[in-house]
Formats: structure tokens, C-alpha cells, sequence
């Protein structure tokens, strides 16, 4: 591959020769300057938020029960000058439990050469997001993150933070005699 992404690599592949390149190279997506990097970023917020909330309603209406809610933040400015956005799914177990909600992050900090996507509980991911494709490439990352975080919240609490477990599946339509 000599550093280039290869037609066929999968995304996940194809993001990570990026983030390899950039580190080669001290940009990110051509661009060297912070400015035209957090350019770059903010696109990749956009491009991401539907594909981080459909990550997370994924878990809400298979695990959940459609029990939590997806809260986006937006693109934000941190104090120290850092940018961030976040898409967390919250619901009732788990705010009884006092433990946080399962996160997706992207953020891009202030000493960093290029931003990332973390969860909660799991950190860091190689972000390089220009193109629809490239967010809808993230998908299945943005899947596992979420399932990670998920997976770690309930070693934070316990199993009973996911009403699929502790709930009996609901009962199918009945069929009315003809």
C-alpha cells in the first residue's frame, strides 16, 4: 500500500493508513495550520452526528427499549481552546445507577496534531472524516465504541442497567380470527 489508502481497503483501514500519513506528514487532510484543521473538524461534526445517532438509537431501541434519550452538544469551544461535540444516550437505569451515559466524543485537543472520536470509557479513535462516505465508513467504529462503552458502564453498575435483561419481551400482536 506504500502509505496510500487503497481502493478496496475497508474504511476502517483507510482511516487508519490516514492517521498514519498525517503523523508522517504533520497534517490533517492536507492541511497544516490549526485553523484549516478545526475547519476540518467542524465539516467532520456535521458529517458524523447522523451516523453517531444512529449508533446509539441502535442500542436505545434494541437494549433499551427505547427507554433513553440521544443529547447532542454541537460543536463546542473548551476553555483551554479545545473542540469537541457529543452525542450521549442517557435513560433511567442508568441515572439511577450513577453512572454516565454511553458517549460518543469527537474532539480535537488543543496540543493534539489531529482530532479523535472516544467514548466514555473507551478512548481514543482516529478521526479523518471529509466526505459522507468516510462518516458512514465510522459506523461500525462508532457501533463498537458505543458497545464497549456500553459493556463497561454495566461493570460500573450492574447487568440491571439494561432493561432487555431485566424485562420480559414485550408479546407479539395477537391475530384476530377471520
Amino acid at each position: 500500500m506504500n502509505g496510500e489508502p487503497h481502493e478496496q481497503s475497508p474504511g476502517h483501514v483507510t482511516a487508519l493508513i490516514r492517521h498514519f500519513n498525517d503523523l508522517r506528514d504533520r497534517t490533517h487532510g492536507g492541511s497544516v495550520s490549526r485553523e484549516d484543521k478545526e475547519a476540518h473538524f467542524a465539516h467532520a461534526v456535521e458529517l458524523l452526528a447522523p451516523v453517531a445517532r444512529q449508533a446509539l438509537e441502535e442500542i436505545n431501541t434494541h437494549l433499551l427499549l427505547d427507554t433513553g434519550r440521544v443529547i447532542a452538544t454541537g460543536l463546542q469551544r473548551e476553555a483551554d481552546g479545545s473542540l469537541s461535540a457529543s452525542w450521549d444516550l442517557a435513560w433511567p437505569e442508568q441515572l439511577a445507577a450513577g453512572v454516565g451515559p454511553v458517549t460518543l466524543l469527537a474532539y480535537y485537543g488543543i496540543g493534539f496534531h489531529h482530532p479523535h472520536l472516544r467514548g466514555a470509557t473507551v478512548r481514543d479513535w482516529p478521526l479523518n472524516v471529509f466526505t459522507i462516505h468516510d462518516a458512514a465508513d465510522l459506523l461500525p467504529i462508532m457501533r463498537a465504541i458505543a458497545t464497549g462503552d456500553l459493556h463497561n458502564l454495566v461493570f460500573q453498575a450492574d447487568y440491571r442497567i439494561i432493561p432487555a435483561v431485566t424485562r420480559p419481551p414485550p408479546e407479539p400482536p395477537r391475530r384476530r380470527a377471520s
